[in-house]
């Protein structure tokens, strides 16, 4: 049963200058119930941002608003609906708002963490890896999903070449 709108199921973690933003589609039960992003314990999300070395340390879903020290931010598509995408009501994913975030705060890579969440975001079916066109300035990256619904799709794999290509992005002069 999908939860009924409200203001935002969870917070945006945007400001200027970020590195990488990752996008999901809508905030689970758990993570509606909790306040926190991907926080249902088989999600791999946190563990896959450690893993991929873009934290030093094994965050839990609560530590969120610490991810922007790492040059990341965290955003959904319907921000005012939770559950599984299938439960979320029509017109729940607000593309046009994320594409308005993204050319606001401008990140230098947007990775959607699953295929839905970026057919969604960009109107087209897309492939895992780095997409050939952007949003804005903003490269977009589409990843493997990390919830445990989807582990027949997992792949860390995808989420090491996301990190390393952020080095590198990082590295350049702008």
């Amino acid at each position: 049963m999908t939860r009924k709108a409200e203001p935002h199921v969870l917070p945006d973690v945007l400001q200027p200058g970020l590195a990488l933003v990752f996008c999901g589609t809508a905030a689970g039960k758990r993570s509606a119930a909790e306040r926190a992003y991907y926080a249902h314990p088989g999600n791999l999300f946190w563990r896959a941002l450690h893993e991929a070395g873009f934290t030093p340390r094994l965050l839990a879903p609560a530590e969120f608003p610490l991810l922007p020290q790492f040059g990341i931010g965290l955003t959904d598509l319907a921000k005012r609906h939770s559950g599984n995408d299938d439960e979320l009501p029509p017109g729940a994913f607000d593309a046009p708002a994320l594409h308005a975030k993204i050319g606001r705060y401008a990140p230098r890579m947007i990775a959607f963490t699953s295929k839905n969440a970026a057919h969604a975001a960009l109107g087209r079916a897309v492939d895992y890896g780095l997409q050939s066109e952007g949003i804005g300035n903003t490269e977009v990256f589409v990843l493997p999903s990390p919830s445990g619904q989807a582990r027949g799709h997992w792949d860390i794999g995808r989420w090491r070449e996301l990190a390393a290509l952020t080095r590198t992005r990082r590295g350049r002069s702008d």
